[in-house]
């Protein structure tokens, strides 16, 4: 029987938080908007009954951008970016606040729109998927264009849509033609549409191997496809520099996985100002009670028990330490969370301000794999329940 040639599509949201902020606030669209705030930061309504929308020049803090517009990215405003010095950029932009509960809600609704049309989907974040569309009897152009209506009907928001012959190649596609776009690629085509992008937009080259390869003179792909594999290996370790050579010529062996068991669950928060562990230990320790109820929460959510707890913690000079603890029996509460944190404090020398504070659990084990419930309500943890 002839296996049919592998047809791979990378499904990524528009501006998805942005968007999703757009459908509620209709009024915003075609403007600036930065998706960066706090629950306060919530639009106001003014006396004459019109909402009234806080600026970026309004904004107070450290805190960072988690997306933006297009019209805001055009004025150079993107994720990741510092708020101060997006304000700088654009001062009248439109500041909202971080939803993540609504962002949720949109992207179950957009996950499923496209399961009716193609079941064999890879979770890959809130706001993109892998679909492998290989045994699909449409041709591409039609796939592409039912699911971005599919998505559209159901959510109301654009997607962008590339399908090829294996991850790798959709990954990069997607974002060839944003926003709104459909690209489909082969083979034949990675010469002229893949070989003059930068290395950066291989989904794997990071900013430290960007910056080593721009030193050896090599910018985009094309460059690294003409390097020699023994080459690459001495500037390179071994296994990083033939995946370097295969990815250069467009080789992805991967298959969509349509299940996965996840690694860990984490949660962490960034201060608006460095806090000193005994000034501010009260709110320290609310912080750390509320990451160890958040982390419990997802864990039931979705019906994992973690043995190893973690902390995270970034001081005022950025110096960042981590600490863990593996228990006996996993745990998912988070009283046993909690104690299992602050054993882990007590290994860390609090002598200076603290800027961002984390938790995490991994080894997880899922419910169905546990030899019985007892083991929920057994854990003995030999920890105090000291304030940080």
């Amino acid at each position: 029987m002839t296996q049919l040639p592998r047809r791979i599509a990378h499904l990524d949201m528009d501006a998805f938080y942005a968007s999703v902020e757009l459908l509620r606030y209709p009024q915003l669209k075609g403007l600036p908007v930065v998706i960066a705030g706090r629950a306060e930061h919530k639009p106001r309504v003014a006396a004459d009954g019109q909402l009234q929308f806080l600026r970026l020049s309004d904004y107070t803090g450290r805190g960072v951008i988690t997306t933006s517009t297009y019209e805001a990215r055009a004025l150079g405003i993107y994720s990741a970016m510092g708020v101060m010095k997006a304000a700088k950029l654009a001062p009248q932009a439109i500041l909202l606040p971080v939803d993540f509960a609504a962002y949720r809600h949109y992207s179950r609704l957009f996950k499923e729109a496209v399961i009716g049309i193609a079941p064999a989907i890879e979770d890959s974040g809130i706001d993109e998927i892998y679909i492998d569309l290989t045994n699909l009897p449409d041709d591409s152009h039609t796939l592409a264009k039912q699911l971005k209506q599919a998505v559209l009907n159901t959510t109301s928001l654009t997607c962008s849509i590339a399908i090829t012959p294996n991850k790798l190649l959709a990954k990069i596609g997607s974002d060839l033609n944003k926003p709104d776009g459909v690209t489909i690629l082969n083979e034949e085509d990675i010469p002229s549409r893949i070989w003059p992008l930068p290395v950066r937009k291989i989904n794997g080259i990071g900013p430290k191997a960007g910056k080593k390869l721009s030193t050896l003179g090599i910018t985009t792909i094309g460059k690294l496809a003409e390097a020699e594999l023994h080459w690459l290996q001495l500037h390179f370790g071994h296994n990083y520099a033939i995946w370097l050579y295969e990815v250069a010529r467009g080789i992805d062996e991967r298959p969509v996985l349509t299940y996965s068991e996840p690694k860990s669950v984490s949660r962490e928060t960034t201060f608006e100002r460095d806090l000193h562990p005994v000034r501010d230990r009260s709110i320290l320790t609310r912080e750390l009670v509320s990451l160890c109820n958040r982390v419990a929460n997802d864990l039931n959510r979705n019906i994992y028990h973690g043995r190893t707890i973690g902390i995270k913690i970034r001081f005022e000079d950025f110096n960042t330490i981590t600490r863990d603890i593996t228990l006996e029996k996993p745990i998912i509460d988070e009283a046993s969370i909690l104690s299992a944190v602050r054993h882990c404090l007590r290994r860390v020398t609090l002598n200076k301000k603290v800027r961002l504070l984390g938790v995490r659990i991994s080894s997880l084990v899922a419910l169905s794999q546990m030899q019985s419930l007892k083991d929920l309500h057994q854990t003995e943890l030999p920890l105090s329940h000291r304030n940080i």
